[in-house]
């Protein structure tokens, strides 16, 4: 991290903070669905991945494709899912959140069954979770379903996460976003503020996108409480 200094312009008209996170790789240790699919995943998913690498498929057409290909009882899922961990200082974040009485909004574009389940463990299961719908069609036969999908999806994902960021911006004024990778480069453009880790770092600073780059959730939780009180943040 360098030492480049963004400062925060506080704007008095508007209500105030909340926070939207992506999951996979930002509050979870890994994707989840990665591990399911490697684990679960019958031939042909790979090919989808690399398709949507390519850009020949948005996101979207690459998860239905790849859950419809995950062969796994409930039970099976939820043992597995009962082996994935989350960044240790999650926890902590969400408790200083509130008490800024800052919102904490999970937005992914991954799967709303694992991500409710890994939450839960973890004394988490009142944050509100947006993300796709995993329908169980047969005994061992899944479903993704996306409800907050968009025709206007830039990336043409399962959930769009600029609307669901606009959203939040119109209830609460001022969205501080949370991710890590690809699936938060658009919506990193259009949040107050962003806290980075991995590959959105790279694309906020070649963007001149206000950011703040970090690791673990207990130094985003310190940027947290610097953003919450208009203070200079380290970006």
């Amino acid at each position: 991290m360098n030492n480049r200094i963004i400062q925060l312009h506080p704007h008095p008209a508007t209500p105030g903070w909340m926070v939207q996170s992506d999951f996979d790789g930002t509050i979870s240790v890994l994707d989840v669905t990665d591990t399911l699919l490697n684990r679960f995943g019958q031939p042909g998913w790979q090919e989808l991945e690399d398709a949507w690498e390519r850009g020949e498929i948005g996101s979207r057409e690459c998860m239905k494709g790849q859950v419809a290909l995950l062969d796994m009882s409930e039970a099976e899922l939820r043992a597995h899912l009962d082996t994935i961990q989350i960044d240790p200082g999650f926890v902590g974040f969400v408790d200083i959140a509130r008490t800024h009485g800052i919102t904490v909004q999970v937005v992914s574009d991954g799967i709303d069954y694992a991500i409710r389940h890994v939450l839960a463990r973890h004394c988490l299961g009142h944050l509100e979770v947006i993300a796709n719908r995993l329908v169980q069609t047969g005994e061992r036969s899944w479903r993704l379903d996306s409800p907050w999908a968009s025709a206007r999806c830039q990336r043409a994902s399962g959930n769009c996460k600029c609307e669901r960021l606009a959203e939040q911006q119109n209830l609460h004024g001022r969205v501080l976003y949370v991710g890590d990778s690809t699936s938060d480069f658009c919506v990193s453009h259009m949040a107050d503020f962003v806290l980075a880790k991995y590959k959105l770092i790279a694309h906020c600073e070649q963007h001149g996108i206000s950011h703040a780059p970090f690791e673990t959730f207990t130094q985003a939780t310190t940027l947290l409480e610097k953003v919450a009180l208009g203070l200079e943040v380290l970006a």
